[in-house]
């Protein structure tokens, strides 16, 4: 979402969306339950942006929405090592279909605990977080391959074309064509 009005990207920081995404979500999570942590992240997107620092996966940050106004975890949440192997796993198997069992095996919970839990860990549902993810890399490679729409759709995991777009356009409020002309021209 954050990409539509941004300036086009740097060739060297292609990943620098995706971490400013996650960044900006945890800021505005945290304005009214962690202002010290939004203010963090605010600090992080305002220094990469202008040079002053490189993306990280910064896994010192936690979820907001994992903590409670005290700045302590949350009851219910995921723990960090399940968290990071989930979003490892996620990443790693993005092209293919995802279970919810298999990623709560990973995370040795039972379904229903480990979509509870992640929920209160990301704000997010399992389900929403691999569809956000799965745009986010169609976004990377319509910016960095020429392949058709179809064949990245295919490689995000999405059965076609026409699911792609439309994911894409409820997320992002115009279809995959239209933003890679847009981004591409720009």
């Amino acid at each position: 979402m954050l990409l539509n009005v941004m300036e086009k990207p740097h060739s060297e920081a292609v990943t620098l969306p995706s971490y400013l995404l996650d960044l900006l979500g945890q800021a505005r999570r945290a304005v009214e339950v962690d202002p010290g942590l939004a203010k963090q992240c605010l600090e992080k997107m305002t220094a990469m942006l202008t040079g002053e620092a490189a993306p990280s996966n910064d896994s010192a940050l936690v979820s907001v929405s994992a903590r409670e106004p005290g700045g302590k975890l949350a009851k219910g949440g995921l723990a960090s090592w399940q968290l990071a192997r989930i979003r490892s796993h996620i990443d790693e198997k993005l092209d293919t279909t995802i279970l919810i069992e298999d990623l709560s095996t990973i995370a040795k919970l039972s379904p229903g605990h480990f979509c509870r839990a992640f929920k209160v860990s990301t704000g997010e549902t399992p389900h929403g977080y691999i569809v956000r993810q799965r745009i986010r890399r169609a976004q990377s490679l319509m910016l960095n391959t020429d392949d058709t729409l179809s064949q990245i759709a295919c490689a995000c995991g999405l059965t076609d074309q026409a699911h792609l777009t439309r994911l894409f356009r409820r997320m992002l409020d115009e279809t995959p064509l239209v933003w890679r002309r847009n981004w591409r021209s720009a």
